[in-house]
């Protein structure tokens, strides 16, 4: 049998190293057992009249009709969209909206999970986002829940960039 460095042989490097991966999976299967996802009530509590201010725009949960506003300008591209947002199931958050933009529009609908535990939330981009922690229990001014702000930021950009857009069509 060919060894490696040490005289370990390769049979039991590979092996060892399966080990390593399944000892990583279970843990990070134990860690998703210690969380829990938010219940539909603590979803609508935090999005609900509020706007999630983003890099390049902003999108706002207003609680009358579930609508969901949102304007970007991501790319120096104004945009805007105009839609609702849902709960689809237990910490799981979606919103679709119509996008419109110089070049046309388009349907798009745009979904996040939300697991917690210990007073911290986490969050991920569904469907195959990596989780990252969106509100620690202390809050900190780089925690992504800090761009949750309670009023409507969209609406006055959104209609500024929908009368430029209504004039360019």
């Amino acid at each position: 049998m060919k060894s490696m460095n040490r005289g370990i042989p390769l049979a039991i490097v590979l092996v060892a190293g399966l080990a390593t991966a399944s000892f990583a999976e279970a843990a990070a299967a134990r860690a998703d057992r210690k969380t829990t996802a938010l219940t539909h009530a603590e979803l609508f509590q935090l999005y609900g009249q509020k706007s999630w201010i983003w890099k390049e725009g902003a999108g706002y949960f207003s609680v009358q009709a579930r609508r969901f506003t949102a304007w970007s300008k991501e790319n120096g591209k104004p945009s805007y969209g105009v839609g609702r947002w849902f709960i689809t199931g237990p910490g799981k958050l979606c919103f679709r909206a119509d996008w419109h933009a110089k070049d046309g529009s388009a349907p798009a609908t745009t979904c996040f999970s939300h697991r917690k535990r210990a007073g911290v939330i986490y969050q991920r981009r569904e469907p195959d986002g990596a989780w990252y922690v969106f509100k620690n229990a202390q809050v900190r001014p780089d925690d992504e829940f800090v761009k949750l702000r309670r009023g409507n930021y969209v609406g006055a950009r959104l209609n500024r960039i929908e009368a430029r857009l209504g004039g360019e069509e």
